[in-house]
């Protein structure tokens, strides 16, 4: 077998300065420059999810993408849950599952409404014939220098969307999945050391960081496991969208030890780990991606 090269990691991916760069909320991929690496030319399956059928919210951009990527080319179904009007990133990740052979359910739509959540959940049932995964990974990011500047309507859509809809839809989902099925949150670095621009959003990920820990040990007697994946600065359209301030876009990830940001490609192999039968023990754990910087 030929040996794999090394490569890198601080210059395996751009680096700051990046070009300043606004979207109205919530963000294209397709429209970011740099654009990001979900891993659509570099992911390599190797059949560890054959036959899985996954449901994976915010799976348009980020590392919901990367996970949808991922988990079609490792040979499971998946259905992606984004917002309406990110139609376009959507569409290519759909032709992505579809070109691995495997189905690809696209279902828009708002999950702060608990109607649709579990619409949702039964969309993806229907389309994919079971599920076995949720990766509850849809998130609202709003940077704001002051808590006099978060109105109530922000904290409530950040709060519906963050940590209401992971409720809603495993609640939905729970009386389907069987022993060997798996549930995984998107938490943060956030969870651990919250910005003070990102005051409801850093709740939020502590929120998700601390359900994972409880459900484990509420499913896990029912052979259901619950993980989390914690995540440093990724380029992703949360960033571009409102998420962070123009002077911190600019120099974004550029603190890390590896001076620049994530890839969504970075995590995949993890959302992949977290959903395999090879991580049979791994339970009410969060395993952290963030370049050096700090926990978990």
């Amino acid at each position: 077998m030929a040996r794999t090269a090394l490569e890198n990691p601080n210059s395996k991916f751009p680096k700051p300065p990046f070009k300043k760069q606004s979207q109205p909320w919530p963000g294209l991929a397709g429209k970011m420059e740099p654009r990001p690496d979900h891993g659509e030319k570099s992911y390599r399956g190797s059949g560890r999810l054959a036959g899985r059928k996954a449901l994976i919210t915010g799976g348009d951009s980020g590392m919901g993408r990367a996970a949808a990527i991922a988990y079609a080319r490792e040979g499971a179904d998946v259905a992606i849950n984004y917002f309406p009007n990110e139609e376009p990133d959507a569409q290519e990740v759909i032709a992505l599952i579809k070109a691995e052979g495997r189905i690809g359910l696209a279902i828009p739509g708002d999950l702060r409404d608990e109607k649709f959540c579990k619409q949702l959940v039964e969309r993806a049932l229907d389309g994919l014939g079971g599920l076995d995964i949720i990766v509850n990974n849809a998130a609202r990011q709003q940077s704001r220098e002051s808590i006099l500047e978060v109105s109530s309507e922000d904290f409530d859509a950040t709060m519906k969307t963050n940590v209401y809809a992971p409720f809603w839809i495993i609640k939905a989902a729970l009386p389907h999945l069987k022993p060997g099925a798996v549930i995984i949150g998107t938490s943060s670095e956030q969870a651990y050391d919250p910005s003070p621009e990102l005051y409801d959003y850093a709740q939020t990920k502590a929120a998700t960081m601390n359900y994972v820990k409880s459900l484990a040990k509420q499913l896990g007697p029912k052979g259901i496991r619950v993980n989390a994946v914690a995540p440093g600065p990724i380029w992703t359209p949360l960033q571009v969208s409102g998420g962070a301030s123009m002077e911190k876009l600019e120099q974004f990830g550029g603190h890390t030890p590896l001076g620049r940001p994530g890839q969504p490609v970075e995590l995949a192999s993890i959302y992949v780990q977290l959903a395999a039968s090879d991580a049979s023990y791994a339970n009410g754990q969060v395993y952290g991606s963030s370049g050096g910087a700090g926990p978990p």
